[in-house]
């Protein structure tokens, strides 16, 4: 292009500091406003510069074009520290062969399977709730969400203090993420406390995860989950040495399901509680699908087609609090996006909340609407604006695999309980790898004190 278009660059910006100071303060509104000054805004922290796509048409360039946009940038790179080469981080050059390995793990017919481990947890999680308690939903859902993950990446394998030990170096890593992506090196290697804790849980983790691979793969014995099927994939196109995935590359493929299965999905059900306790209306409407479809019950596999509500409010609940908030990629190549000249090694940043809070994508974009995901809406969504678990090659292998995760514990849920927000609580998404409600806390309130009791066997009769 001989005349290529100025890049802007974004408002607020301070001598020396760039953007730092709006970005620490309220990252979100700050991205919310970048499309004003274009569709591809220039952003600085310090000496360092990143261009944010404000511009669905964009993005999706990005997102389709992995050789030229390929994984990289800030984000990817701490990322990598934790899930090594996986799936999620690892460079377009290698990144097709691990998804012909891995696929299979996720075909239909394993859902049913992975379902049973969802409804199984989830019932469980919701007996052991007591009516007035007051629940921390985020660590309630993180709980659930990283049980599940277990469960289904490891079968029965893993013993009780395992479990623990293993969600409770989880939880260490994803704690310490946010201000490991604030610090720069060599920062990030001082013997602080908080580096040490860091290091040692990733440490553990590895060696856990390392023994139960090699443990697994000396059995050769399918149990029926994730890791057997990681243990077993074949990629008859590859050559011989690469046609199986090493016990390292599968450590970085368990983590990765870890962080992304456990964490992200759930933030997404954090929020759809927080949001349904702000619109009574609609907790009553997914109240009423729950007794018609589950009569009290926890959901299976089998309710998912009758669960469209839930469906719904979850999809709605993605828009407004996208889990992934931010992602970052690296420009491999000087190539062009639409009308402007992009350098080779630009660090490329788009945003899931910024294109989900356009008014000019979605009509009233602050208002949680479900409804405007039904089939009847005579505008409905442009889906290439709606990313929440990206798009083109690189779409999050587990999309499908988090969705009927949220769907069926959020039904489960509203079959057993009503959640209602502390007087005076004030819930703000907290800064971190996945976009968390911060301070929510509520009062798990059983539905049986609010006109249907429901009773052990499953029905229900009127109170």
């Amino acid at each position: 292009m001989k005349n290529p278009s100025p890049i802007p660059t974004a408002a607020g910006r301070q001598p020396l500091l760039g953007h730092l100071l709006p970005l620490l303060r309220d990252p979100l509104r700050f991205l919310a406003r970048l499309p004003e000054r274009g569709d591809l805004v220039r952003v600085r922290l310090g000496p360092l510069q990143a261009l944010v796509v404000c511009d669905p048409g964009l993005t999706s360039h990005v997102l389709r074009d992995e050789r030229t946009f390929d994984k990289g940038g800030p984000l990817s790179d701490r990322l990598r520290e934790v899930t090594g080469n996986g799936l999620a981080t690892c460079p377009h050059a290698e990144h097709r062969r691990q998804r012909r390995l891995i696929q299979p793990a996720f075909h239909p017919a394993r859902f049913p399977g992975y379902a049973q481990a969802i409804t199984a947890r989830a019932a469980e999680t919701t007996e052991s709730w007591q009516d007035g308690q007051v629940l921390d939903v985020v660590a309630e859902m993180q709980g659930l969400t990283a049980r599940i993950t277990v469960d289904t990446l490891f079968s029965t394998t893993t013993s009780p203090d395992l479990l623990t030990q293993t969600l409770g170096d989880v939880n260490a890593i994803l704690n310490a993420m946010p201000v490991r992506m604030m610090t720069p090196p060599p920062l990030d290697r001082l013997p602080t406390r908080s580096n040490r804790r860091y290091h040692r849980a990733q440490a553990r983790l590895t060696r856990t995860l390392f023994r139960l691979v090699t443990e697994r793969r000396a059995t050769g014995t399918d149990h029926g989950d994730l890791l057997s099927m990681l243990l077993t994939a074949r990629d008859t196109d590859s050559g011989p040495a690469e046609e199986m995935l090493s016990d390292a590359e599968i450590i970085d493929q368990v983590v990765t399901f870890f962080l992304g299965g456990a964490d992200t999905s759930a933030a997404a059900l954090a929020w759809a509680l927080h949001l349904l306790g702000q619109h009574p209306e609609i907790e009553a409407r997914l109240h009423a699908e729950a007794d018609a479809v589950l009569g009290g019950r926890p959901a299976t596999h089998a309710d998912l087609p009758r669960l469209e509500l839930a469906g719904r409010i979850l999809t709605e609940t993605l828009r407004l609090w996208p889990p992934g908030w931010v992602v970052t990629r690296t420009c491999t190549t000087d190539t062009q996006l639409g009308p402007h000249a992009v350098s080779a090694g630009t660090s490329i940043v788009y945003s899931p909340y910024l294109l989900h809070r356009r008014a000019d994508l979605f009509p009233d974009p602050d208002r949680f609407d479900p409804d405007r995901w039904t089939p009847e809406n005579p505008h409905p969504p442009r889906r290439e604006a709606f990313i929440p678990f990206g798009v083109g090659a690189r779409k999050c292998i587990g999309d499908r695999f988090s969705t009927t995760m949220t769907v069926l514990a959020l039904a489960t849920i509203a079959a057993r309980w009503q959640l209602r927000h502390l007087p005076g609580a004030r819930v703000r998404p907290a800064r971190g790898i996945a976009l968390n409600p911060s301070g929510l806390r509520m009062h798990a309130i059983s539905r049986s004190a609010t006109g249907t009791a429901v009773l052990p066997n499953g029905k229900q009769e009127e109170s």
